[in-house]
């Protein structure tokens, strides 16, 4: 005997049907907007969009702003700024989405100023409480919020109750605003250096022949390597990159000097670099640009810091350098460690920040 199953048929009312189609169809649009993509926001490093109205802008508070965040990077054949600043309103941000999606921000207002738009946005953003607090204790005064409006940014809040203050605020906070922007670009800066990935051949070679662990980028070649220097290279058709360490015996403390860490920069440079024309060679030139130096600490080893520019004697060349002394006081011999760059016509920062940070990976 065979049984035969009959589908049975369910009969729904029209107007139930128009319900249900509604509800589906609202649920569809909720899940949609739920799973939009957050964007991932854009911009050069060192750059920096100054949001505050435009009267502040064109203040003593913009002059402000610009003294400090446009002052000269040091040292570089030509000046140019620490940060490139861009200036928008909050009006221009509420009008384009993509002016919200830049990497970094300094949002300024004075509070005083109860009807000023970037009032408004600060305390829409930080909320009245916590801005309040900075009546009484100026060092409420900023507050950093992360992605914000799109992932991998940073929205840097300044502001007090009048204009004398938020002033004050601006000078006091540069230092620490400075070096948070600083470290904020320093994973977009190691993404530039090491596009390419990493030569562990040459850091192999470094570490045997210097006794330095160091993170070489995999677009730099040897240009010369013996038992006194490794030179390393990055060419393009507008830029030499250059790394260069020397490894020596530790005698004195006069060596971790100025006029120690010129000596050693200049007596590689006459040795080992030149240009195409015979009987050039490079020196340090601190005749039309001072020599600065600073003592560092790198991967807990002392570092005596040296920045200037160089020229080839003898040629129409020249360009900046960061050279670094490393003392181990375990070790009998000082680590020398030079980054130049040549790149005739182009601005110089960024490929001097790429070097710095090369350099930063060094442990001795």
């Amino acid at each position: 005997m065979s049984m035969i199953f009959q589908k049975s048929k369910l009969l729904i009312p029209a107007s139930l049907m128009f319900f249900i189609l509604l509800l589906l169809s609202g649920c569809s649009a909720e899940v949609r907007s739920g799973f939009q993509a957050t964007p991932v926001a854009y911009g050069k490093i060192n750059q920096i969009a100054v949001v505050s109205d435009d009267d502040t802008w064109n203040s003593a508070i913009g002059d402000t702003i610009l003294y400090y965040y446009s002052s000269a990077y040091p040292i570089l054949p030509q000046p140019e700024p620490l940060f490139d600043l861009i200036h928008f309103t909050p009006f221009d941000l509420e009008s384009s989405a993509v002016r919200r999606e830049m990497r970094i921000y300094l949002v300024v207002a004075d509070l005083s100023d109860t009807d000023s738009p970037a009032t408004q946005m600060v305390l829409n953003d930080i909320g009245s409480e916590k801005a309040y607090q900075a009546k009484s204790d100026p060092d409420q005064s900023s507050v950093v919020i992360r992605d914000k409006w799109a992932s991998g940014q940073m929205v840097i809040y300044q502001f007090a109750y009048s204009k004398a203050d938020l002033i004050d605020q601006i000078i006091k906070r540069f230092p620490a605003a400075a070096k948070r922007i600083n470290e904020f670009d320093r994973d977009k800066i190691r993404a530039t250096v090491y596009q390419s990935g990493e030569n562990t051949e040459e850091s192999a070679e470094i570490l045997a022949k210097m006794g330095a662990k160091v993170q070489v980028p995999g677009d730099y070649i040897t240009a010369i390597s013996n038992d006194d220097v490794i030179w390393l290279r990055k060419e393009t058709d507008f830029l030499s990159s250059n790394l260069v360490f020397h490894k020596f015996k530790y005698t004195d403390q006069s060596q971790l000097t100025r006029e120690g860490i010129k000596a050693v920069r200049d007596s590689i440079g006459k040795k080992y670099i030149s240009s195409t024309l015979p009987g050039t060679y490079m020196q340090v030139n601190d005749k039309d640009l001072p020599m600065f130096t600073s003592v560092k600490t790198l991967h807990n080893r002392y570092a005596l810091e040296a920045r200037g520019i160089w020229e080839v004697v003898g040629d129409f060349m020249g360009g900046a350098f960061i050279s670094y002394l490393i003392h181990d006081p375990d070790k009998p011999d000082l680590l020398f460690v030079d980054g130049f760059v040549h790149a005739p016509g182009k601005d110089k920062r960024d490929y001097m920040q790429n070097l710095e940070y090369i350099i930063s990976t060094i442990e001795y």
